[in-house]
C-alpha cells in the first residue's frame, strides 16, 4: 500500500509520542532508519507507563517489532501505545507507528508496530510490585 491510498485501518491506543522525519535520521537509501523508530517506540511506551507504574520503569523486552513501509524525511511519526498486559511488576504495552503526509490532503499509514515490556523499578532501581 502507498502513501496515496486510503487507508482504512486506524491507530489502536492513545497517542503518546509524536516527532518529525529529520534528514539526518536517514539510512543510505534515505528512509529513516529502523532503529530511529524503534527508539521512538520506547519512549512512546516508557511515557504510557508513568500512568500505571506511577513511578519509575525501565525496557525489559522487545518483542515482535515489525518495520511494514520506510518512512520519508517530512513524515509526521505518532506512536500509539495501548497496554495489553499488567501483571504484578511487568507491563505490556502495544505500539503502533504511523506516518502521515499532507500531500493533496492529509493520509495516514502505519509503518511499524511491536511489544514493549517494562518493569516497575523502586528508587535502588530493583523492580516493585505495580499499584493497583
Amino acid at each position: 500500500m502507498t502513501i496515496t491510498e486510503v487507508e482504512t485501518e486506524r491507530p489502536e491506543g492513545i497517542l503518546a509520542l509524536q516527532t518529525l522525519a529529520m534528514p539526518r535520521d536517514t539510512n543510505a537509501n534515505g528512509d529513516i532508519f529502523g532503529g530511529r523508530l524503534v527508539s521512538q517506540m520506547d519512549l512512546a511506551a516508557g511515557i504510557a507507563t508513568k500512568s500505571v507504574a506511577k513511578g519509575r520503569s525501565a525496557t525489559v523486552a522487545i518483542q515482535n517489532v515489525s518495520f511494514i513501509a520506510p518512512v520519508a524525511v517530512g513524515s509526521t511519526v505518532g506512536c500509539y501505545t495501548k497496554l495489553l498486559k499488567k501483571g504484578t511488576s511487568s507491563m505490556h504495552f502495544q505500539v503502533q507507528v504511523w506516518i502521515s503526509l499532507l500531500v493533496g490532503e492529509s493520509m495516514r499509514k502505519k509503518v511499524a508496530d511491536g511489544v514493549f515490556v517494562f518493569v516497575a523499578l523502586d528508587s535502588n532501581s530493583k523492580k516493585r510490585s505495580l499499584p493497583e
